[in-house]
């Protein structure tokens, strides 16, 4: 799908800049034509030298560097891409592209282009979660830009957190679903939900589970980026909610269900990677619980089954679950796509490593009514989602979906 299309790749002054070879290079084999426009700050990391032998293609820095007298070159550039990819995306260069400034060759082409723009920011996790990075990317995002989630991992400031520049498969990965999905699901609406639910015990403790919600916001991010118009309920996450799509915050099983039962009526696919409690304190204490002695017990009630719910009020939905296992993968995961109903079942074993709660990996068996559909090795849950969501249309496409 990236075949003979024209890209400009923006490389900002970061120190993720070194992976701009790697996207580059990626780029050029899928048989994309790529422009590089680099600033003054990432030359410091990464010569343009580098990226021009990659590209095959002069590099671009400065904006008075007029070489082809017939073409003013950041308009040229601008009126002929399909699309412009800027990774890593400096806190600084979001900023700049939010307020419209114009200052150097890449905000100056931006600021002219009428293509889709895609960003991969990078940066330290506290800058990330700046309120002024934040209201930079919502801004943004507002306005149609695309974007590449950071990853989790060690950052160059020592820090273990979110900010990592995503890997450049994952770009590539994003590229392809804009290039090849990106109206395939134009005027679907997609309601995903993601995280794990806490259910209270008393003002300052709850029960919980390990779910990052990380595969619920690559399921949106995909979703989105192929033209839907998502909307994520998401529970107990440890990460920020992927940019362009409306979040609805909820807290317990009984948020989340009224959450998603008020918003089920109009969606047409919905797919339910939250990680919901089965179970929850029959006593919530209105004031904190003392010790009282050497042991405590619980009594604990069922919550209400939102899959199942939804399952059995579905009418034009199609309807997708997530089942976490540690045995047996196929045999629940049947079980559970027949008792509530749905079209399709993505299971894991979490168990396997890499494959479980907090990563940025994993790998799925997807079930049909049929049996197994398709099992996905070890990828990135990026990719994982991408291919899900191309799984999901292919079946719509076919007149896939039961209506019981």
């Amino acid at each position: 799908m990236i075949a003979g299309k024209r890209i400009i790749l923006g490389i900002t002054g970061g120190i993720a800049a070194y992976k701009g070879a790697a996207l580059c290079s990626k780029l050029v084999q899928a048989g994309a034509t790529v422009h590089v426009i680099m600033t003054k700050s990432a030359a410091e990391f990464i010569t343009p030298l580098t990226l021009q032998t990659l590209s095959r293609n002069p590099v671009h820095i400065d904006t008075f560097d007029e070489r082809n007298p017939e073409v003013v070159t950041h308009i040229h550039l601008a009126d002929h891409a399909d699309l412009i990819v800027v990774a890593p995306a400096t806190a600084n260069f979001m900023a700049k592209l939010a307020n419209g400034h114009a200052d150097d060759m890449l905000s100056t082409t931006l600021l002219a282009a009428t293509c889709p723009i895609l960003v991969a920011p990078a940066m330290n996790v506290h800058m990330y979660e700046h309120p002024a990075v934040v209201d930079n990317m919502e801004r943004l995002a507002a306005r149609g830009v695309m974007f590449v989630e950071p990853g989790t991992g060690q950052l160059a400031c020592g820090y273990v957190a979110k900010g990592r520049l995503a890997e450049p498969e994952d770009i590539v990965a994003a590229v392809g679903v804009w290039f090849g999905q990106n109206q395939k699901l134009k005027g679907k609406k997609v309601l995903v939900t993601a995280g794990g639910t806490m259910e209270r015990l008393d003002p300052v403790r709850y029960l919980t589970n390990d779910s990052s919600g990380k595969m619920g916001f690559a399921v949106a991010e995909a979703a989105r980026l192929m033209g839907a118009d998502v909307t994520l309920v998401a529970g107990r996450t440890t990460e920020p909610p992927p940019q362009g799509v409306t979040v609805v915050r909820t807290e317990s099983a009984a948020d989340m269900l009224e959450a998603v039962e008020a918003r089920f009526h109009e969606a047409d696919i919905v797919v339910k990677a939250a990680a919901v409690a089965d179970y929850r304190p029959a006593q919530v204490h209105e004031q904190k619980l003392k010790k009282t002695g050497e042991r405590l017990v619980l009594e604990l009630e069922r919550t209400t089954d939102i899959l199942a719910t939804i399952g059995e009020r579905k009418t034009h939905q199609f309807l997708v679950g997530f089942a976490a296992e540690t045995e047996q993968l196929e045999q629940y995961a049947m079980d559970k796509l027949r008792r509530k109903h749905c079209d399709l079942i993505v299971a894991n074993d979490v168990s396997r490593e890499g494959a479980g709660f907090n990563g940025d990996t994993n790998a799925v068996e997807v079930y049909g009514p049929e049996g197994l559909v398709e099992a996905l090795p070890l990828m990135s849950k990026r990719a994982t989602a991408v291919r899900l969501m191309e799984l999901i249309h292919d079946r719509l496409a076919a007149g896939g979906g039961s209506r019981s």
